[in-house]
């Protein structure tokens, strides 16, 4: 039990020196990349710089204690980042103690959100929000992002919560653009855009090592930091117009408990919620990803504990909400790392960087952060998962597009509730008519199969239906009038066999709708059967009266029910040259 929640138990047993030195490498590897980032998306959330390395620091050492997965980084990410901005906005202007207290509480209340449904075990209900419109809405959030990073690019302020308001903000400021500010944009995105791609492989050719490429490689952000700082202090741009991001205090976060509002936890509770469910499938997604190159297991209800903890630390040492993020979790993974205890030496390295290294980031360009955020949030627009969807589901290519545009048009917020609602539409709908098939006995063998899909022998006085999907609420009716419409087109029935070989389970409502299938059918002179009934189901069955007053039997096989009801015609079948 201990272990189970607390699964640093299971992975310090046998910790050893080889173990150290991968941990230690990764955590070197990781910090240097979460510098920057958590830096950029501390102003993408509208907050002081010096927020995102406190985000940075609680989260990773208690994921380290809570968390299954060996190689996720738990911190700040880009989508959450801009769900708290949009969120929080609403609420206070940026910049004031009243937005950094709900941004704190905001992370609070997620991770009280996320650890409930982790004791509860309601992991599955991730499950309910589909892969399509998870990736619309990060498609469409990077987009969002990655515009709202230009007014640092340009050095203008525009405003906006969507991509018109953006757009039409950047273009009303056109005129005001910083030259010196545009310069520095576009060569520190110009030169991470070439790092990310160029750099390992040339390094590559002179002879590196992999390990040792890949570690400079991840340095290119901080490299641009280096070089635009010292360019900014150098000619003094901060007195051109170059924002910088000007004093950052040269301390770790002081513990506090977030201020009980009952009036802004009720206002934030909905963002709150939203940001939890969006964290968690992205964190969940990352861990089984890279949990199954390795072979290793992942608890879906612990990572909600986890993840819900990591947040109650983030809030309570001035952070705000952090998940599990996708590309420093794959440099952790790839660097080598081969514990949760990486993650800790990863926060000892921020630790130390928020103690020493902050005056040295006085004059580090407002650009140059937003150059980091527009790089990484690039990444997660995926084109080509529209074309695929578009080829392969109609449906699901509609709730794509949905929330892509519902979240390009009206903000973060409605596209996240829009893609949760259109799930759950569709799964609604999909279950709500569930396939069905009348079948046949495939000549020479015991099978059946779909009448429209292959060459069957069929008994004019039996009608078999196959269900495919369990019997429910939303599809019990569409049952009865799939039987009913059957037997009304056809007077030479005389048995019905339900094949029930995919039905999983059988509700209240779909036992009701049984009963007046077999009601019905009785007045008509024709018989239920059932054929291939589970055992779960089966049990559920016997504790109603719905087997005693069936006028049909119950078969363990189709071919059993068959070759009783109409014997002649199934010897006949199974005589028959096979097709």
């Amino acid at each position: 039990m201990l272990k189970r929640y607390f699964p640093i138990l299971d992975w310090s047993a046998s910790y050893n020196r080889d173990t150290l030195t991968n941990d230690l490498v990764a955590a070197v590897i990781v910090t240097i990349m979460l510098i920057p980032q958590s830096l950029a998306y501390a102003l993408l959330a509208g907050l002081p710089a010096e927020v995102g390395l406190y985000a940075s620091i609680a989260p990773l050492v208690i994921y380290a204690i809570f968390g299954t997965s060996r190689t996720l980084a738990v911190g700040p990410v880009a989508v959450a980042s801009l769900m708290t901005a949009a969120a929080v906005g609403e609420l206070a202007s940026q910049g004031t103690p009243e937005y950094y207290a709900a941004a704190i509480a905001l992370a609070f209340i997620s991770g009280l959100m996320l650890m409930v449904m982790g004791f509860l075990r309601l992991g599955f209900l991730a499950n309910f929000l589909s892969h399509p419109v998870i990736s619309g809405f990060i498609t469409a959030s990077a987009i969002i992002i990655a515009t709202s990073q230009l007014k640092h690019i340009f050095g203008v302020n525009a405003e906006g919560h969507n991509l018109f308001e953006l757009v039409v903000s950047l273009a009303g400021h056109a005129s005001q653009i910083n030259p010196f500010t545009l310069a520095i944009g576009v060569f520190a995105t110009a030169f991470l855009f070439w790092v990310r791609g160029n750099l390992k492989p040339m390094l590559r050719k002179f002879g590196l090592g992999p390990r040792l490429s890949e570690v400079i490689a991840k340095t290119g952000p901080v490299a641009a930091v280096a070089a635009t700082t010292a360019v900014a202090w150098g000619f003094a741009l901060d007195a051109q117009g170059v924002k910088v991001i000007g004093e950052i205090p040269s301390r770790l976060p002081v513990p506090t408990m977030p201020a009980f509002d009952l009036e802004l936890w009720s206002a934030i509770a909905v963002p709150a919620l939203l940001i939890s469910i969006v964290g968690y499938v992205e964190t969940i997604s990352v861990a089984q990803t890279l949990a199954a190159k390795r072979r290793q297991r992942i608890d879906p209800d612990q990572e909600l504990v986890a993840l819900g903890a990591a947040n109650v630390g983030s809030a309570v040492s001035g952070g705000f909400p952090v998940t599990g993020g996708f590309s420093r979790s794959v440099v952790n993974f790839d660097a080598g790392a081969q514990t949760p205890a990486a993650g800790a030496f990863t926060a000892v390295g921020i630790a130390m960087a928020a103690l020493f290294l902050t005056p040295l980031l006085h004059y580090l360009p407002k650009a140059t952060l937003a150059a980091t955020i527009i790089v990484a949030v690039l990444s997660l627009i995926d084109l080509d998962a529209i074309k695929r969807t578009w080829t392969y589901s109609k449906s699901d290519f509609a709730a794509m597009m949905a929330t892509i545009l519902t979240t390009l048009t009206f903000g973060v917020e409605m596209g996240i509730t829009a893609g949760v609602g259109l799930s759950l539409f569709l799964h609604l709908y999909r279950s709500s008519r569930p396939h069905s098939a009348v079948v046949g006995q495939v000549p020479g063998t015991e099978h059946f199969r779909n009448v429209n899909r292959h060459e069957v022998v069929v008994t004019p006085e039996v009608l078999s239906v196959r269900i495919d999907e369990s019997l429910y609420f939303a599809n019990a009716r569409f049952l009865e009038d799939r039987i009913n419409d059957a037997v009304a087109l056809d007077p030479n029935i005389e048995h019905v066999i339900l094949m029930c070989s995919a039905v999983n389970f059988i509700d209240a409502s779909a036992l009701e709708s049984l009963e007046a299938i077999n009601e019905r059918l009785h007045d008509a002179n024709v018989m239920l059967h059932l054929s291939e009934v589970k055992g779960p189901v089966m049990d559920r069955l016997k504790r109603s009266h719905f087997l005693e007053d069936l006028s049909g039997r119950v078969y363990l096989t189709q071919y059993d029910a068959v070759r009783t009801i109409s014997p002649h015609a199934a010897a006949k079948a199974m005589n028959m040259p096979r097709q």
